[in-house]
């Protein structure tokens, strides 16, 4: 039986990491751009803002570009006050102007140190190997980092906060994990970037959105009654079993069979 749902999402991997995917999918706002840091910026971004009709969260990221120049590294980095004037309109269901403005200081004040946004989730003690109590994911450490981190500044404002998921508020951290494949899964298949190092695609937890749970739940992968962080890491060790190296390429399967399939 594992080895036919093994074959089955194989199957629907290959048929939907592909070019063909990209249109329609909120990655293919990151998919506009070329520059290393545009591409992280804008990935994270795509991420956040994922929720609703597919169609409405890439109109509305291509807004937010347009706002930004067309150069969003550019215009994180080098732009005047006066400039964020046009940014006091935007907004997306709950996310508005206010959270607009912290996430391009956030940006600002990363870029200044780092060249890659791939170190907001490494801090120096996580990068190096540490006995960890049984059960813990590494990438639990990164994202818990990565929330602390984002919210160091001194005038965040403490709305913005419940768009930055961390398992220590046992979220699934979706829209995280969906960034996290976006930009550290390798392959040749043109969807996702590869351009970060440090994390392991072993090491990723599958975005375990709507569609993605209620597949797993159909094809008995999830145990789990409520959907939470461990259910997201119920599901990974699940899929870890079909491919230890990469099991976040079954989110290709798994959603694809969800949205596109009703399955």
């Amino acid at each position: 039986m594992i080895e036919n749902i093994k074959a089955f999402l194989d199957s629907k991997v290959t048929q939907y990491n592909q070019p063909g995917f990209i249109k329609n999918d909120p990655v293919s706002i990151p998919h506009l751009f070329t520059k290393r840091q545009d591409i992280e910026i804008m990935g994270l971004w795509a991420a956040v803002l994922a929720w609703g009709q597919r169609v409405t969260i890439i109109n509305k990221c291509r807004e937010l570009i347009t706002l930004m120049d067309g150069a969003p590294y550019d215009f994180i980095t080098n732009h005047q006050e006066t400039d964020l004037k046009k940014l006091l309109h935007f907004k997306h269901r709950t996310f508005n102007d206010i959270d607009t403005l912290y996430f391009i200081s956030f940006f600002r004040y990363h870029y200044k140190n780092y060249e890659s946004l791939e170190q907001a989730f490494l801090s120096p003690d996580l990068r190096q190997p540490a006995e960890e109590p049984t059960g813990v994911e590494p990438i639990e450490k990164y994202l818990n980092h990565f929330r602390n981190y984002f919210f160091s500044l001194p005038d965040y404002p403490h709305r913005t906060k419940k768009h930055i998921s961390s398992p220590s508020q046992k979220s699934t951290c979706k829209r995280l994990n969906m960034f996290l494949r976006w930009m550290v899964r390798k392959d040749n298949c043109g969807v996702d970037f590869g351009i970060w190092n440090h994390i392991k695609p072993s090491e990723l937890i599958i975005p375990c959105d709507l569609h993605v749970d209620h597949v797993a739940r159909k094809l008995n992968l999830i145990t789990r009654k409520q959907t939470d962080w461990q259910t997201a890491v119920e599901l990974t060790k699940r899929l870890r079993e079909f491919d230890p190296v990469d099991p976040v390429k079954y989110d290709f399967a798994l959603f694809g069979l969800g949205i596109e399939e009703k399955f």
